[in-house]
């Protein structure tokens, strides 16, 4: 079995930061999971789910877009078989559900449709 566990979210007040994180758990990423590219997307009410930014295997190449580059930083510990992404100078905007993927070819790409396993997601919620 293959499982991915977001934690982190809640509540945060404009300008502040949250650090969330996802564990991954079973067999294949037990044995593989330095070879899996992760993702972090994030999904509004009412909108499509969205690429947020990658990292590759080694946690040399990472991606972001454009609404988050500067203030999120993506990062990974192959040991803990866990990635996480720690948000700063956070906006009422990057309210959503926030989900984390992976893929298992080392190739970050943007498409969701790429990643083959996704996370249940934590909320997080940015007040103005």
């Amino acid at each position: 079995q293959v499982q991915l566990v977001e934690s982190g979210g809640g509540l945060v007040q404009a300008g502040g930061s949250l650090r969330l994180s996802c564990a991954a758990s079973g067999r294949t990423f037990s044995t593989y999971y330095s070879t899996y590219t992760m993702g972090w997307f994030r999904q509004a009410p009412g909108k499509d789910r969205e690429f947020v930014t990658s990292i590759s295997r080694s946690g040399i190449t990472t991606d972001y877009a454009d609404s988050v580059k500067g203030r999120f930083t993506i990062s990974r510990d192959n040991a803990k078989n866990t990635v996480y992404l720690q948000m700063n100078s956070l906006k009422p905007e990057d309210t959503a559900f926030y989900y984390c993927a992976a893929r298992n070819v080392d190739t970050p790409t943007r498409a969701k449709e790429d990643y083959a396993y996704w996370g249940q997601g934590t909320q997080v919620t940015v007040s103005s």
